[in-house]
């Protein structure tokens, strides 16, 4: 029995199927919608900034938001598919400028099926004084790594940006600051994309009150670091192993 999810949307009900029976193009464009609007009811996703894709298992090509697009507004034809060269093969707008970026860590982390970019207050306050966030709390390096570390400024949606986020991306972590311009999230799926994005709102407003106090910031130590970041990485080896399957 198909599942159904009802939003109210400026006073006109609709009505969104769930994933079976669909093709694999409109099942991710649907994790895409479904994620959008769940990332702007908690406050992730600010007007239109930032970007949402899924990777489309068999198909060497992601479902992504089109570009400068209300999310609130956003329709599953409104999603764009492209493949890994950036050939547009589905949708009806241009896709997003950030596009390139998400094909490079699609094509260099295997373990990752699903990609948020957002530009979320708390990380972006840390991305404006450069500062990474450390090993602050235990299911932070469980889920997003050993620290969130800061990808050096390009331009967004330049080739230079594409670079400085694939070459930070093979540290296995999945989280990211993109220095003066936000946050960069990853999962094995989109809901665990998602959780890892609340975690990283978490860390970073820890972290921000931690540094106003003016006193030293306690991290955990190093053997429970590597003990969960190893964890992580027995995860994403599995992934990694399928082929990105979760």
């Amino acid at each position: 029995m198909a599942a159904w999810t009802i939003i109210l949307i400026n006073e006109s009900l609709t009505i969104i199927t769930g994933e079976e029976n669909m093709g694999e193009f409109e099942s991710v464009k649907l994790q895409v919608l479904n994620a959008c609007r769940a990332l702007v009811t908690s406050g992730y996703l600010i007007a239109t900034g930032g970007n949402v894709s899924v990777r489309a298992m068999e198909q060497a090509a992601f479902a992504i938001t089109p570009s400068n697009f209300d999310y609130m507004q956003m329709s599953l034809t409104d999603i764009c598919v492209l493949d890994y060269d950036l050939n547009l093969l589905e949708g009806a707008h241009k896709p997003s400028m950030e596009s390139g970026m998400h094909a490079g860590i699609y094509q260099a982390r295997a373990d990752v099926n699903a990609v948020v970019h957002t530009h979320q207050v708390y990380a972006s306050a840390l991305a404006l004084i450069n500062v990474p966030i450390p090993a602050l709390f235990d299911e932070q390096v469980l889920f997003l790594g050993r620290s969130v570390d800061i990808i050096p400024y390009a331009p967004s949606g330049t080739n230079s940006l594409v670079d400085n986020v694939v070459r930070a991306s093979r540290n296995h972590h999945n989280a990211y600051i993109i220095q003066n311009h936000g946050a960069l999230c990853f999962g094995p799926d989109m809901r665990r994309a998602i959780h890892n994005t609340q975690v990283l709102d978490k860390c970073s407003l820890a972290y921000l009150l931690a540094l106003c106090t003016g006193r030293e910031t306690s991290t955990i130590p190093v053997e429970i670091q590597e003990m969960m970041f190893a964890r992580l990485r027995e995860d994403q080896k599995k992934l990694e192993m399928d082929g990105g399957n979760a």
